[in-house]
């Protein structure tokens, strides 16, 4: 049985699941883990806040470079039902691409699928699935460009996963990066027109041609470090695409092969 098929039967016994969009209404019934819980009686309140408290002690541990403590708060997360809840709620109602199905063909969870998603995600046994390539046009362009479709499932791990390494990395980002405890948007806006209201200045985007196609997996790694989502962030690493029906390994270079094969850098200049 592929990854596909398995998921499908974990998320709900295999009839009523075959059918993705199988039930519109937020009804508890024998295919939910919960019968007594409906989706739309969750206080997301009371959710945030308790994630939010969880992220907030690991940013004050990473940034006090307290790691043994910062990594027992990360697991606490991952383990959390509150987290869990979260992420399945991010991928499966806030992010825009909840209608854009993987490889296993599943889009668009009922309620009560979702809350099988989040116990789905405590088990943890499934191995990262390859992504669906699609290419999107660019605007004003005849070129395209490739985006990567990850399953349902992967999807809500990486927002799971993104949860806990989030605060950590941003207590070790320079002084002027903003996010989720480091100021606020609005800050960020007063500092970039402090810097240019003196003078004209140049906006540089640069457009790195297969950045991920040939980075280096080892040296992410190292850079990662022995964190708990280490293993996961190496199956996602090397789980490879479908393009057109075929499955194309991932490539990446050794540094030593980096001068043969170097990146292309396009860069637009905005005055």
């Amino acid at each position: 049985m592929n990854k596909a098929k398995t998921l499908k039967r974990k998320l709900g016994n295999p009839k009523p699941f075959l059918r993705v969009a199988w039930d519109t209404k937020d009804i508890p019934n024998q295919v939910s883990i919960n019968p007594n819980l409906k989706w739309k009686d969750i206080n997301w309140k009371k959710v945030e806040k308790y994630v939010f408290k969880l992220q907030k002690l690991i940013y004050r541990a990473s940034s006090r470079g307290e790691l043994r403590k910062m990594r027992k708060y990360q697991k606490l997360l991952t383990k959390s039902y509150y987290a869990r809840l979260l992420a399945v709620r991010r991928v499966t109602q806030d992010n825009q691409g909840k209608k854009t199905a993987g490889i296993d063909g599943i889009k668009n969870l009922p309620p009560m699928q979702r809350l099988n998603l989040v116990d789905l995600l405590k088990s943890r046994y499934l191995k990262a699935s390859p992504t669906r390539r699609v290419w999107i046009p660019k605007p004003g362009k005849d070129e395209k460009r490739p985006l990567g479709i990850p399953t349902m499932y992967d999807r809500a791990l990486q927002a799971l996963v993104k949860l806990g390494i989030e605060p950590e990395w941003e207590a070790r980002f320079e002084s002027n990066s903003y996010g989720l405890f480091r100021w606020s948007t609005h800050d960020a806006v007063e500092a970039i027109y402090s810097s240019i209201k003196q003078r004209p200045k140049y906006v540089l985007d640069a457009d790195i041609s297969k950045c991920f196609d040939r980075i280096n997996h080892d040296a992410l790694l190292r850079k990662v470090g022995q964190t708990p989502y280490r293993r996961l962030i190496k199956q996602w690493l090397k789980s490879g695409v479908f393009d057109n029906k075929q499955f194309h390994p991932p490539l990446w270079l050794p540094s030593r092969e980096m001068n043969r094969h170097p990146f292309t850098i396009h860069t637009n200049y905005y005055y």
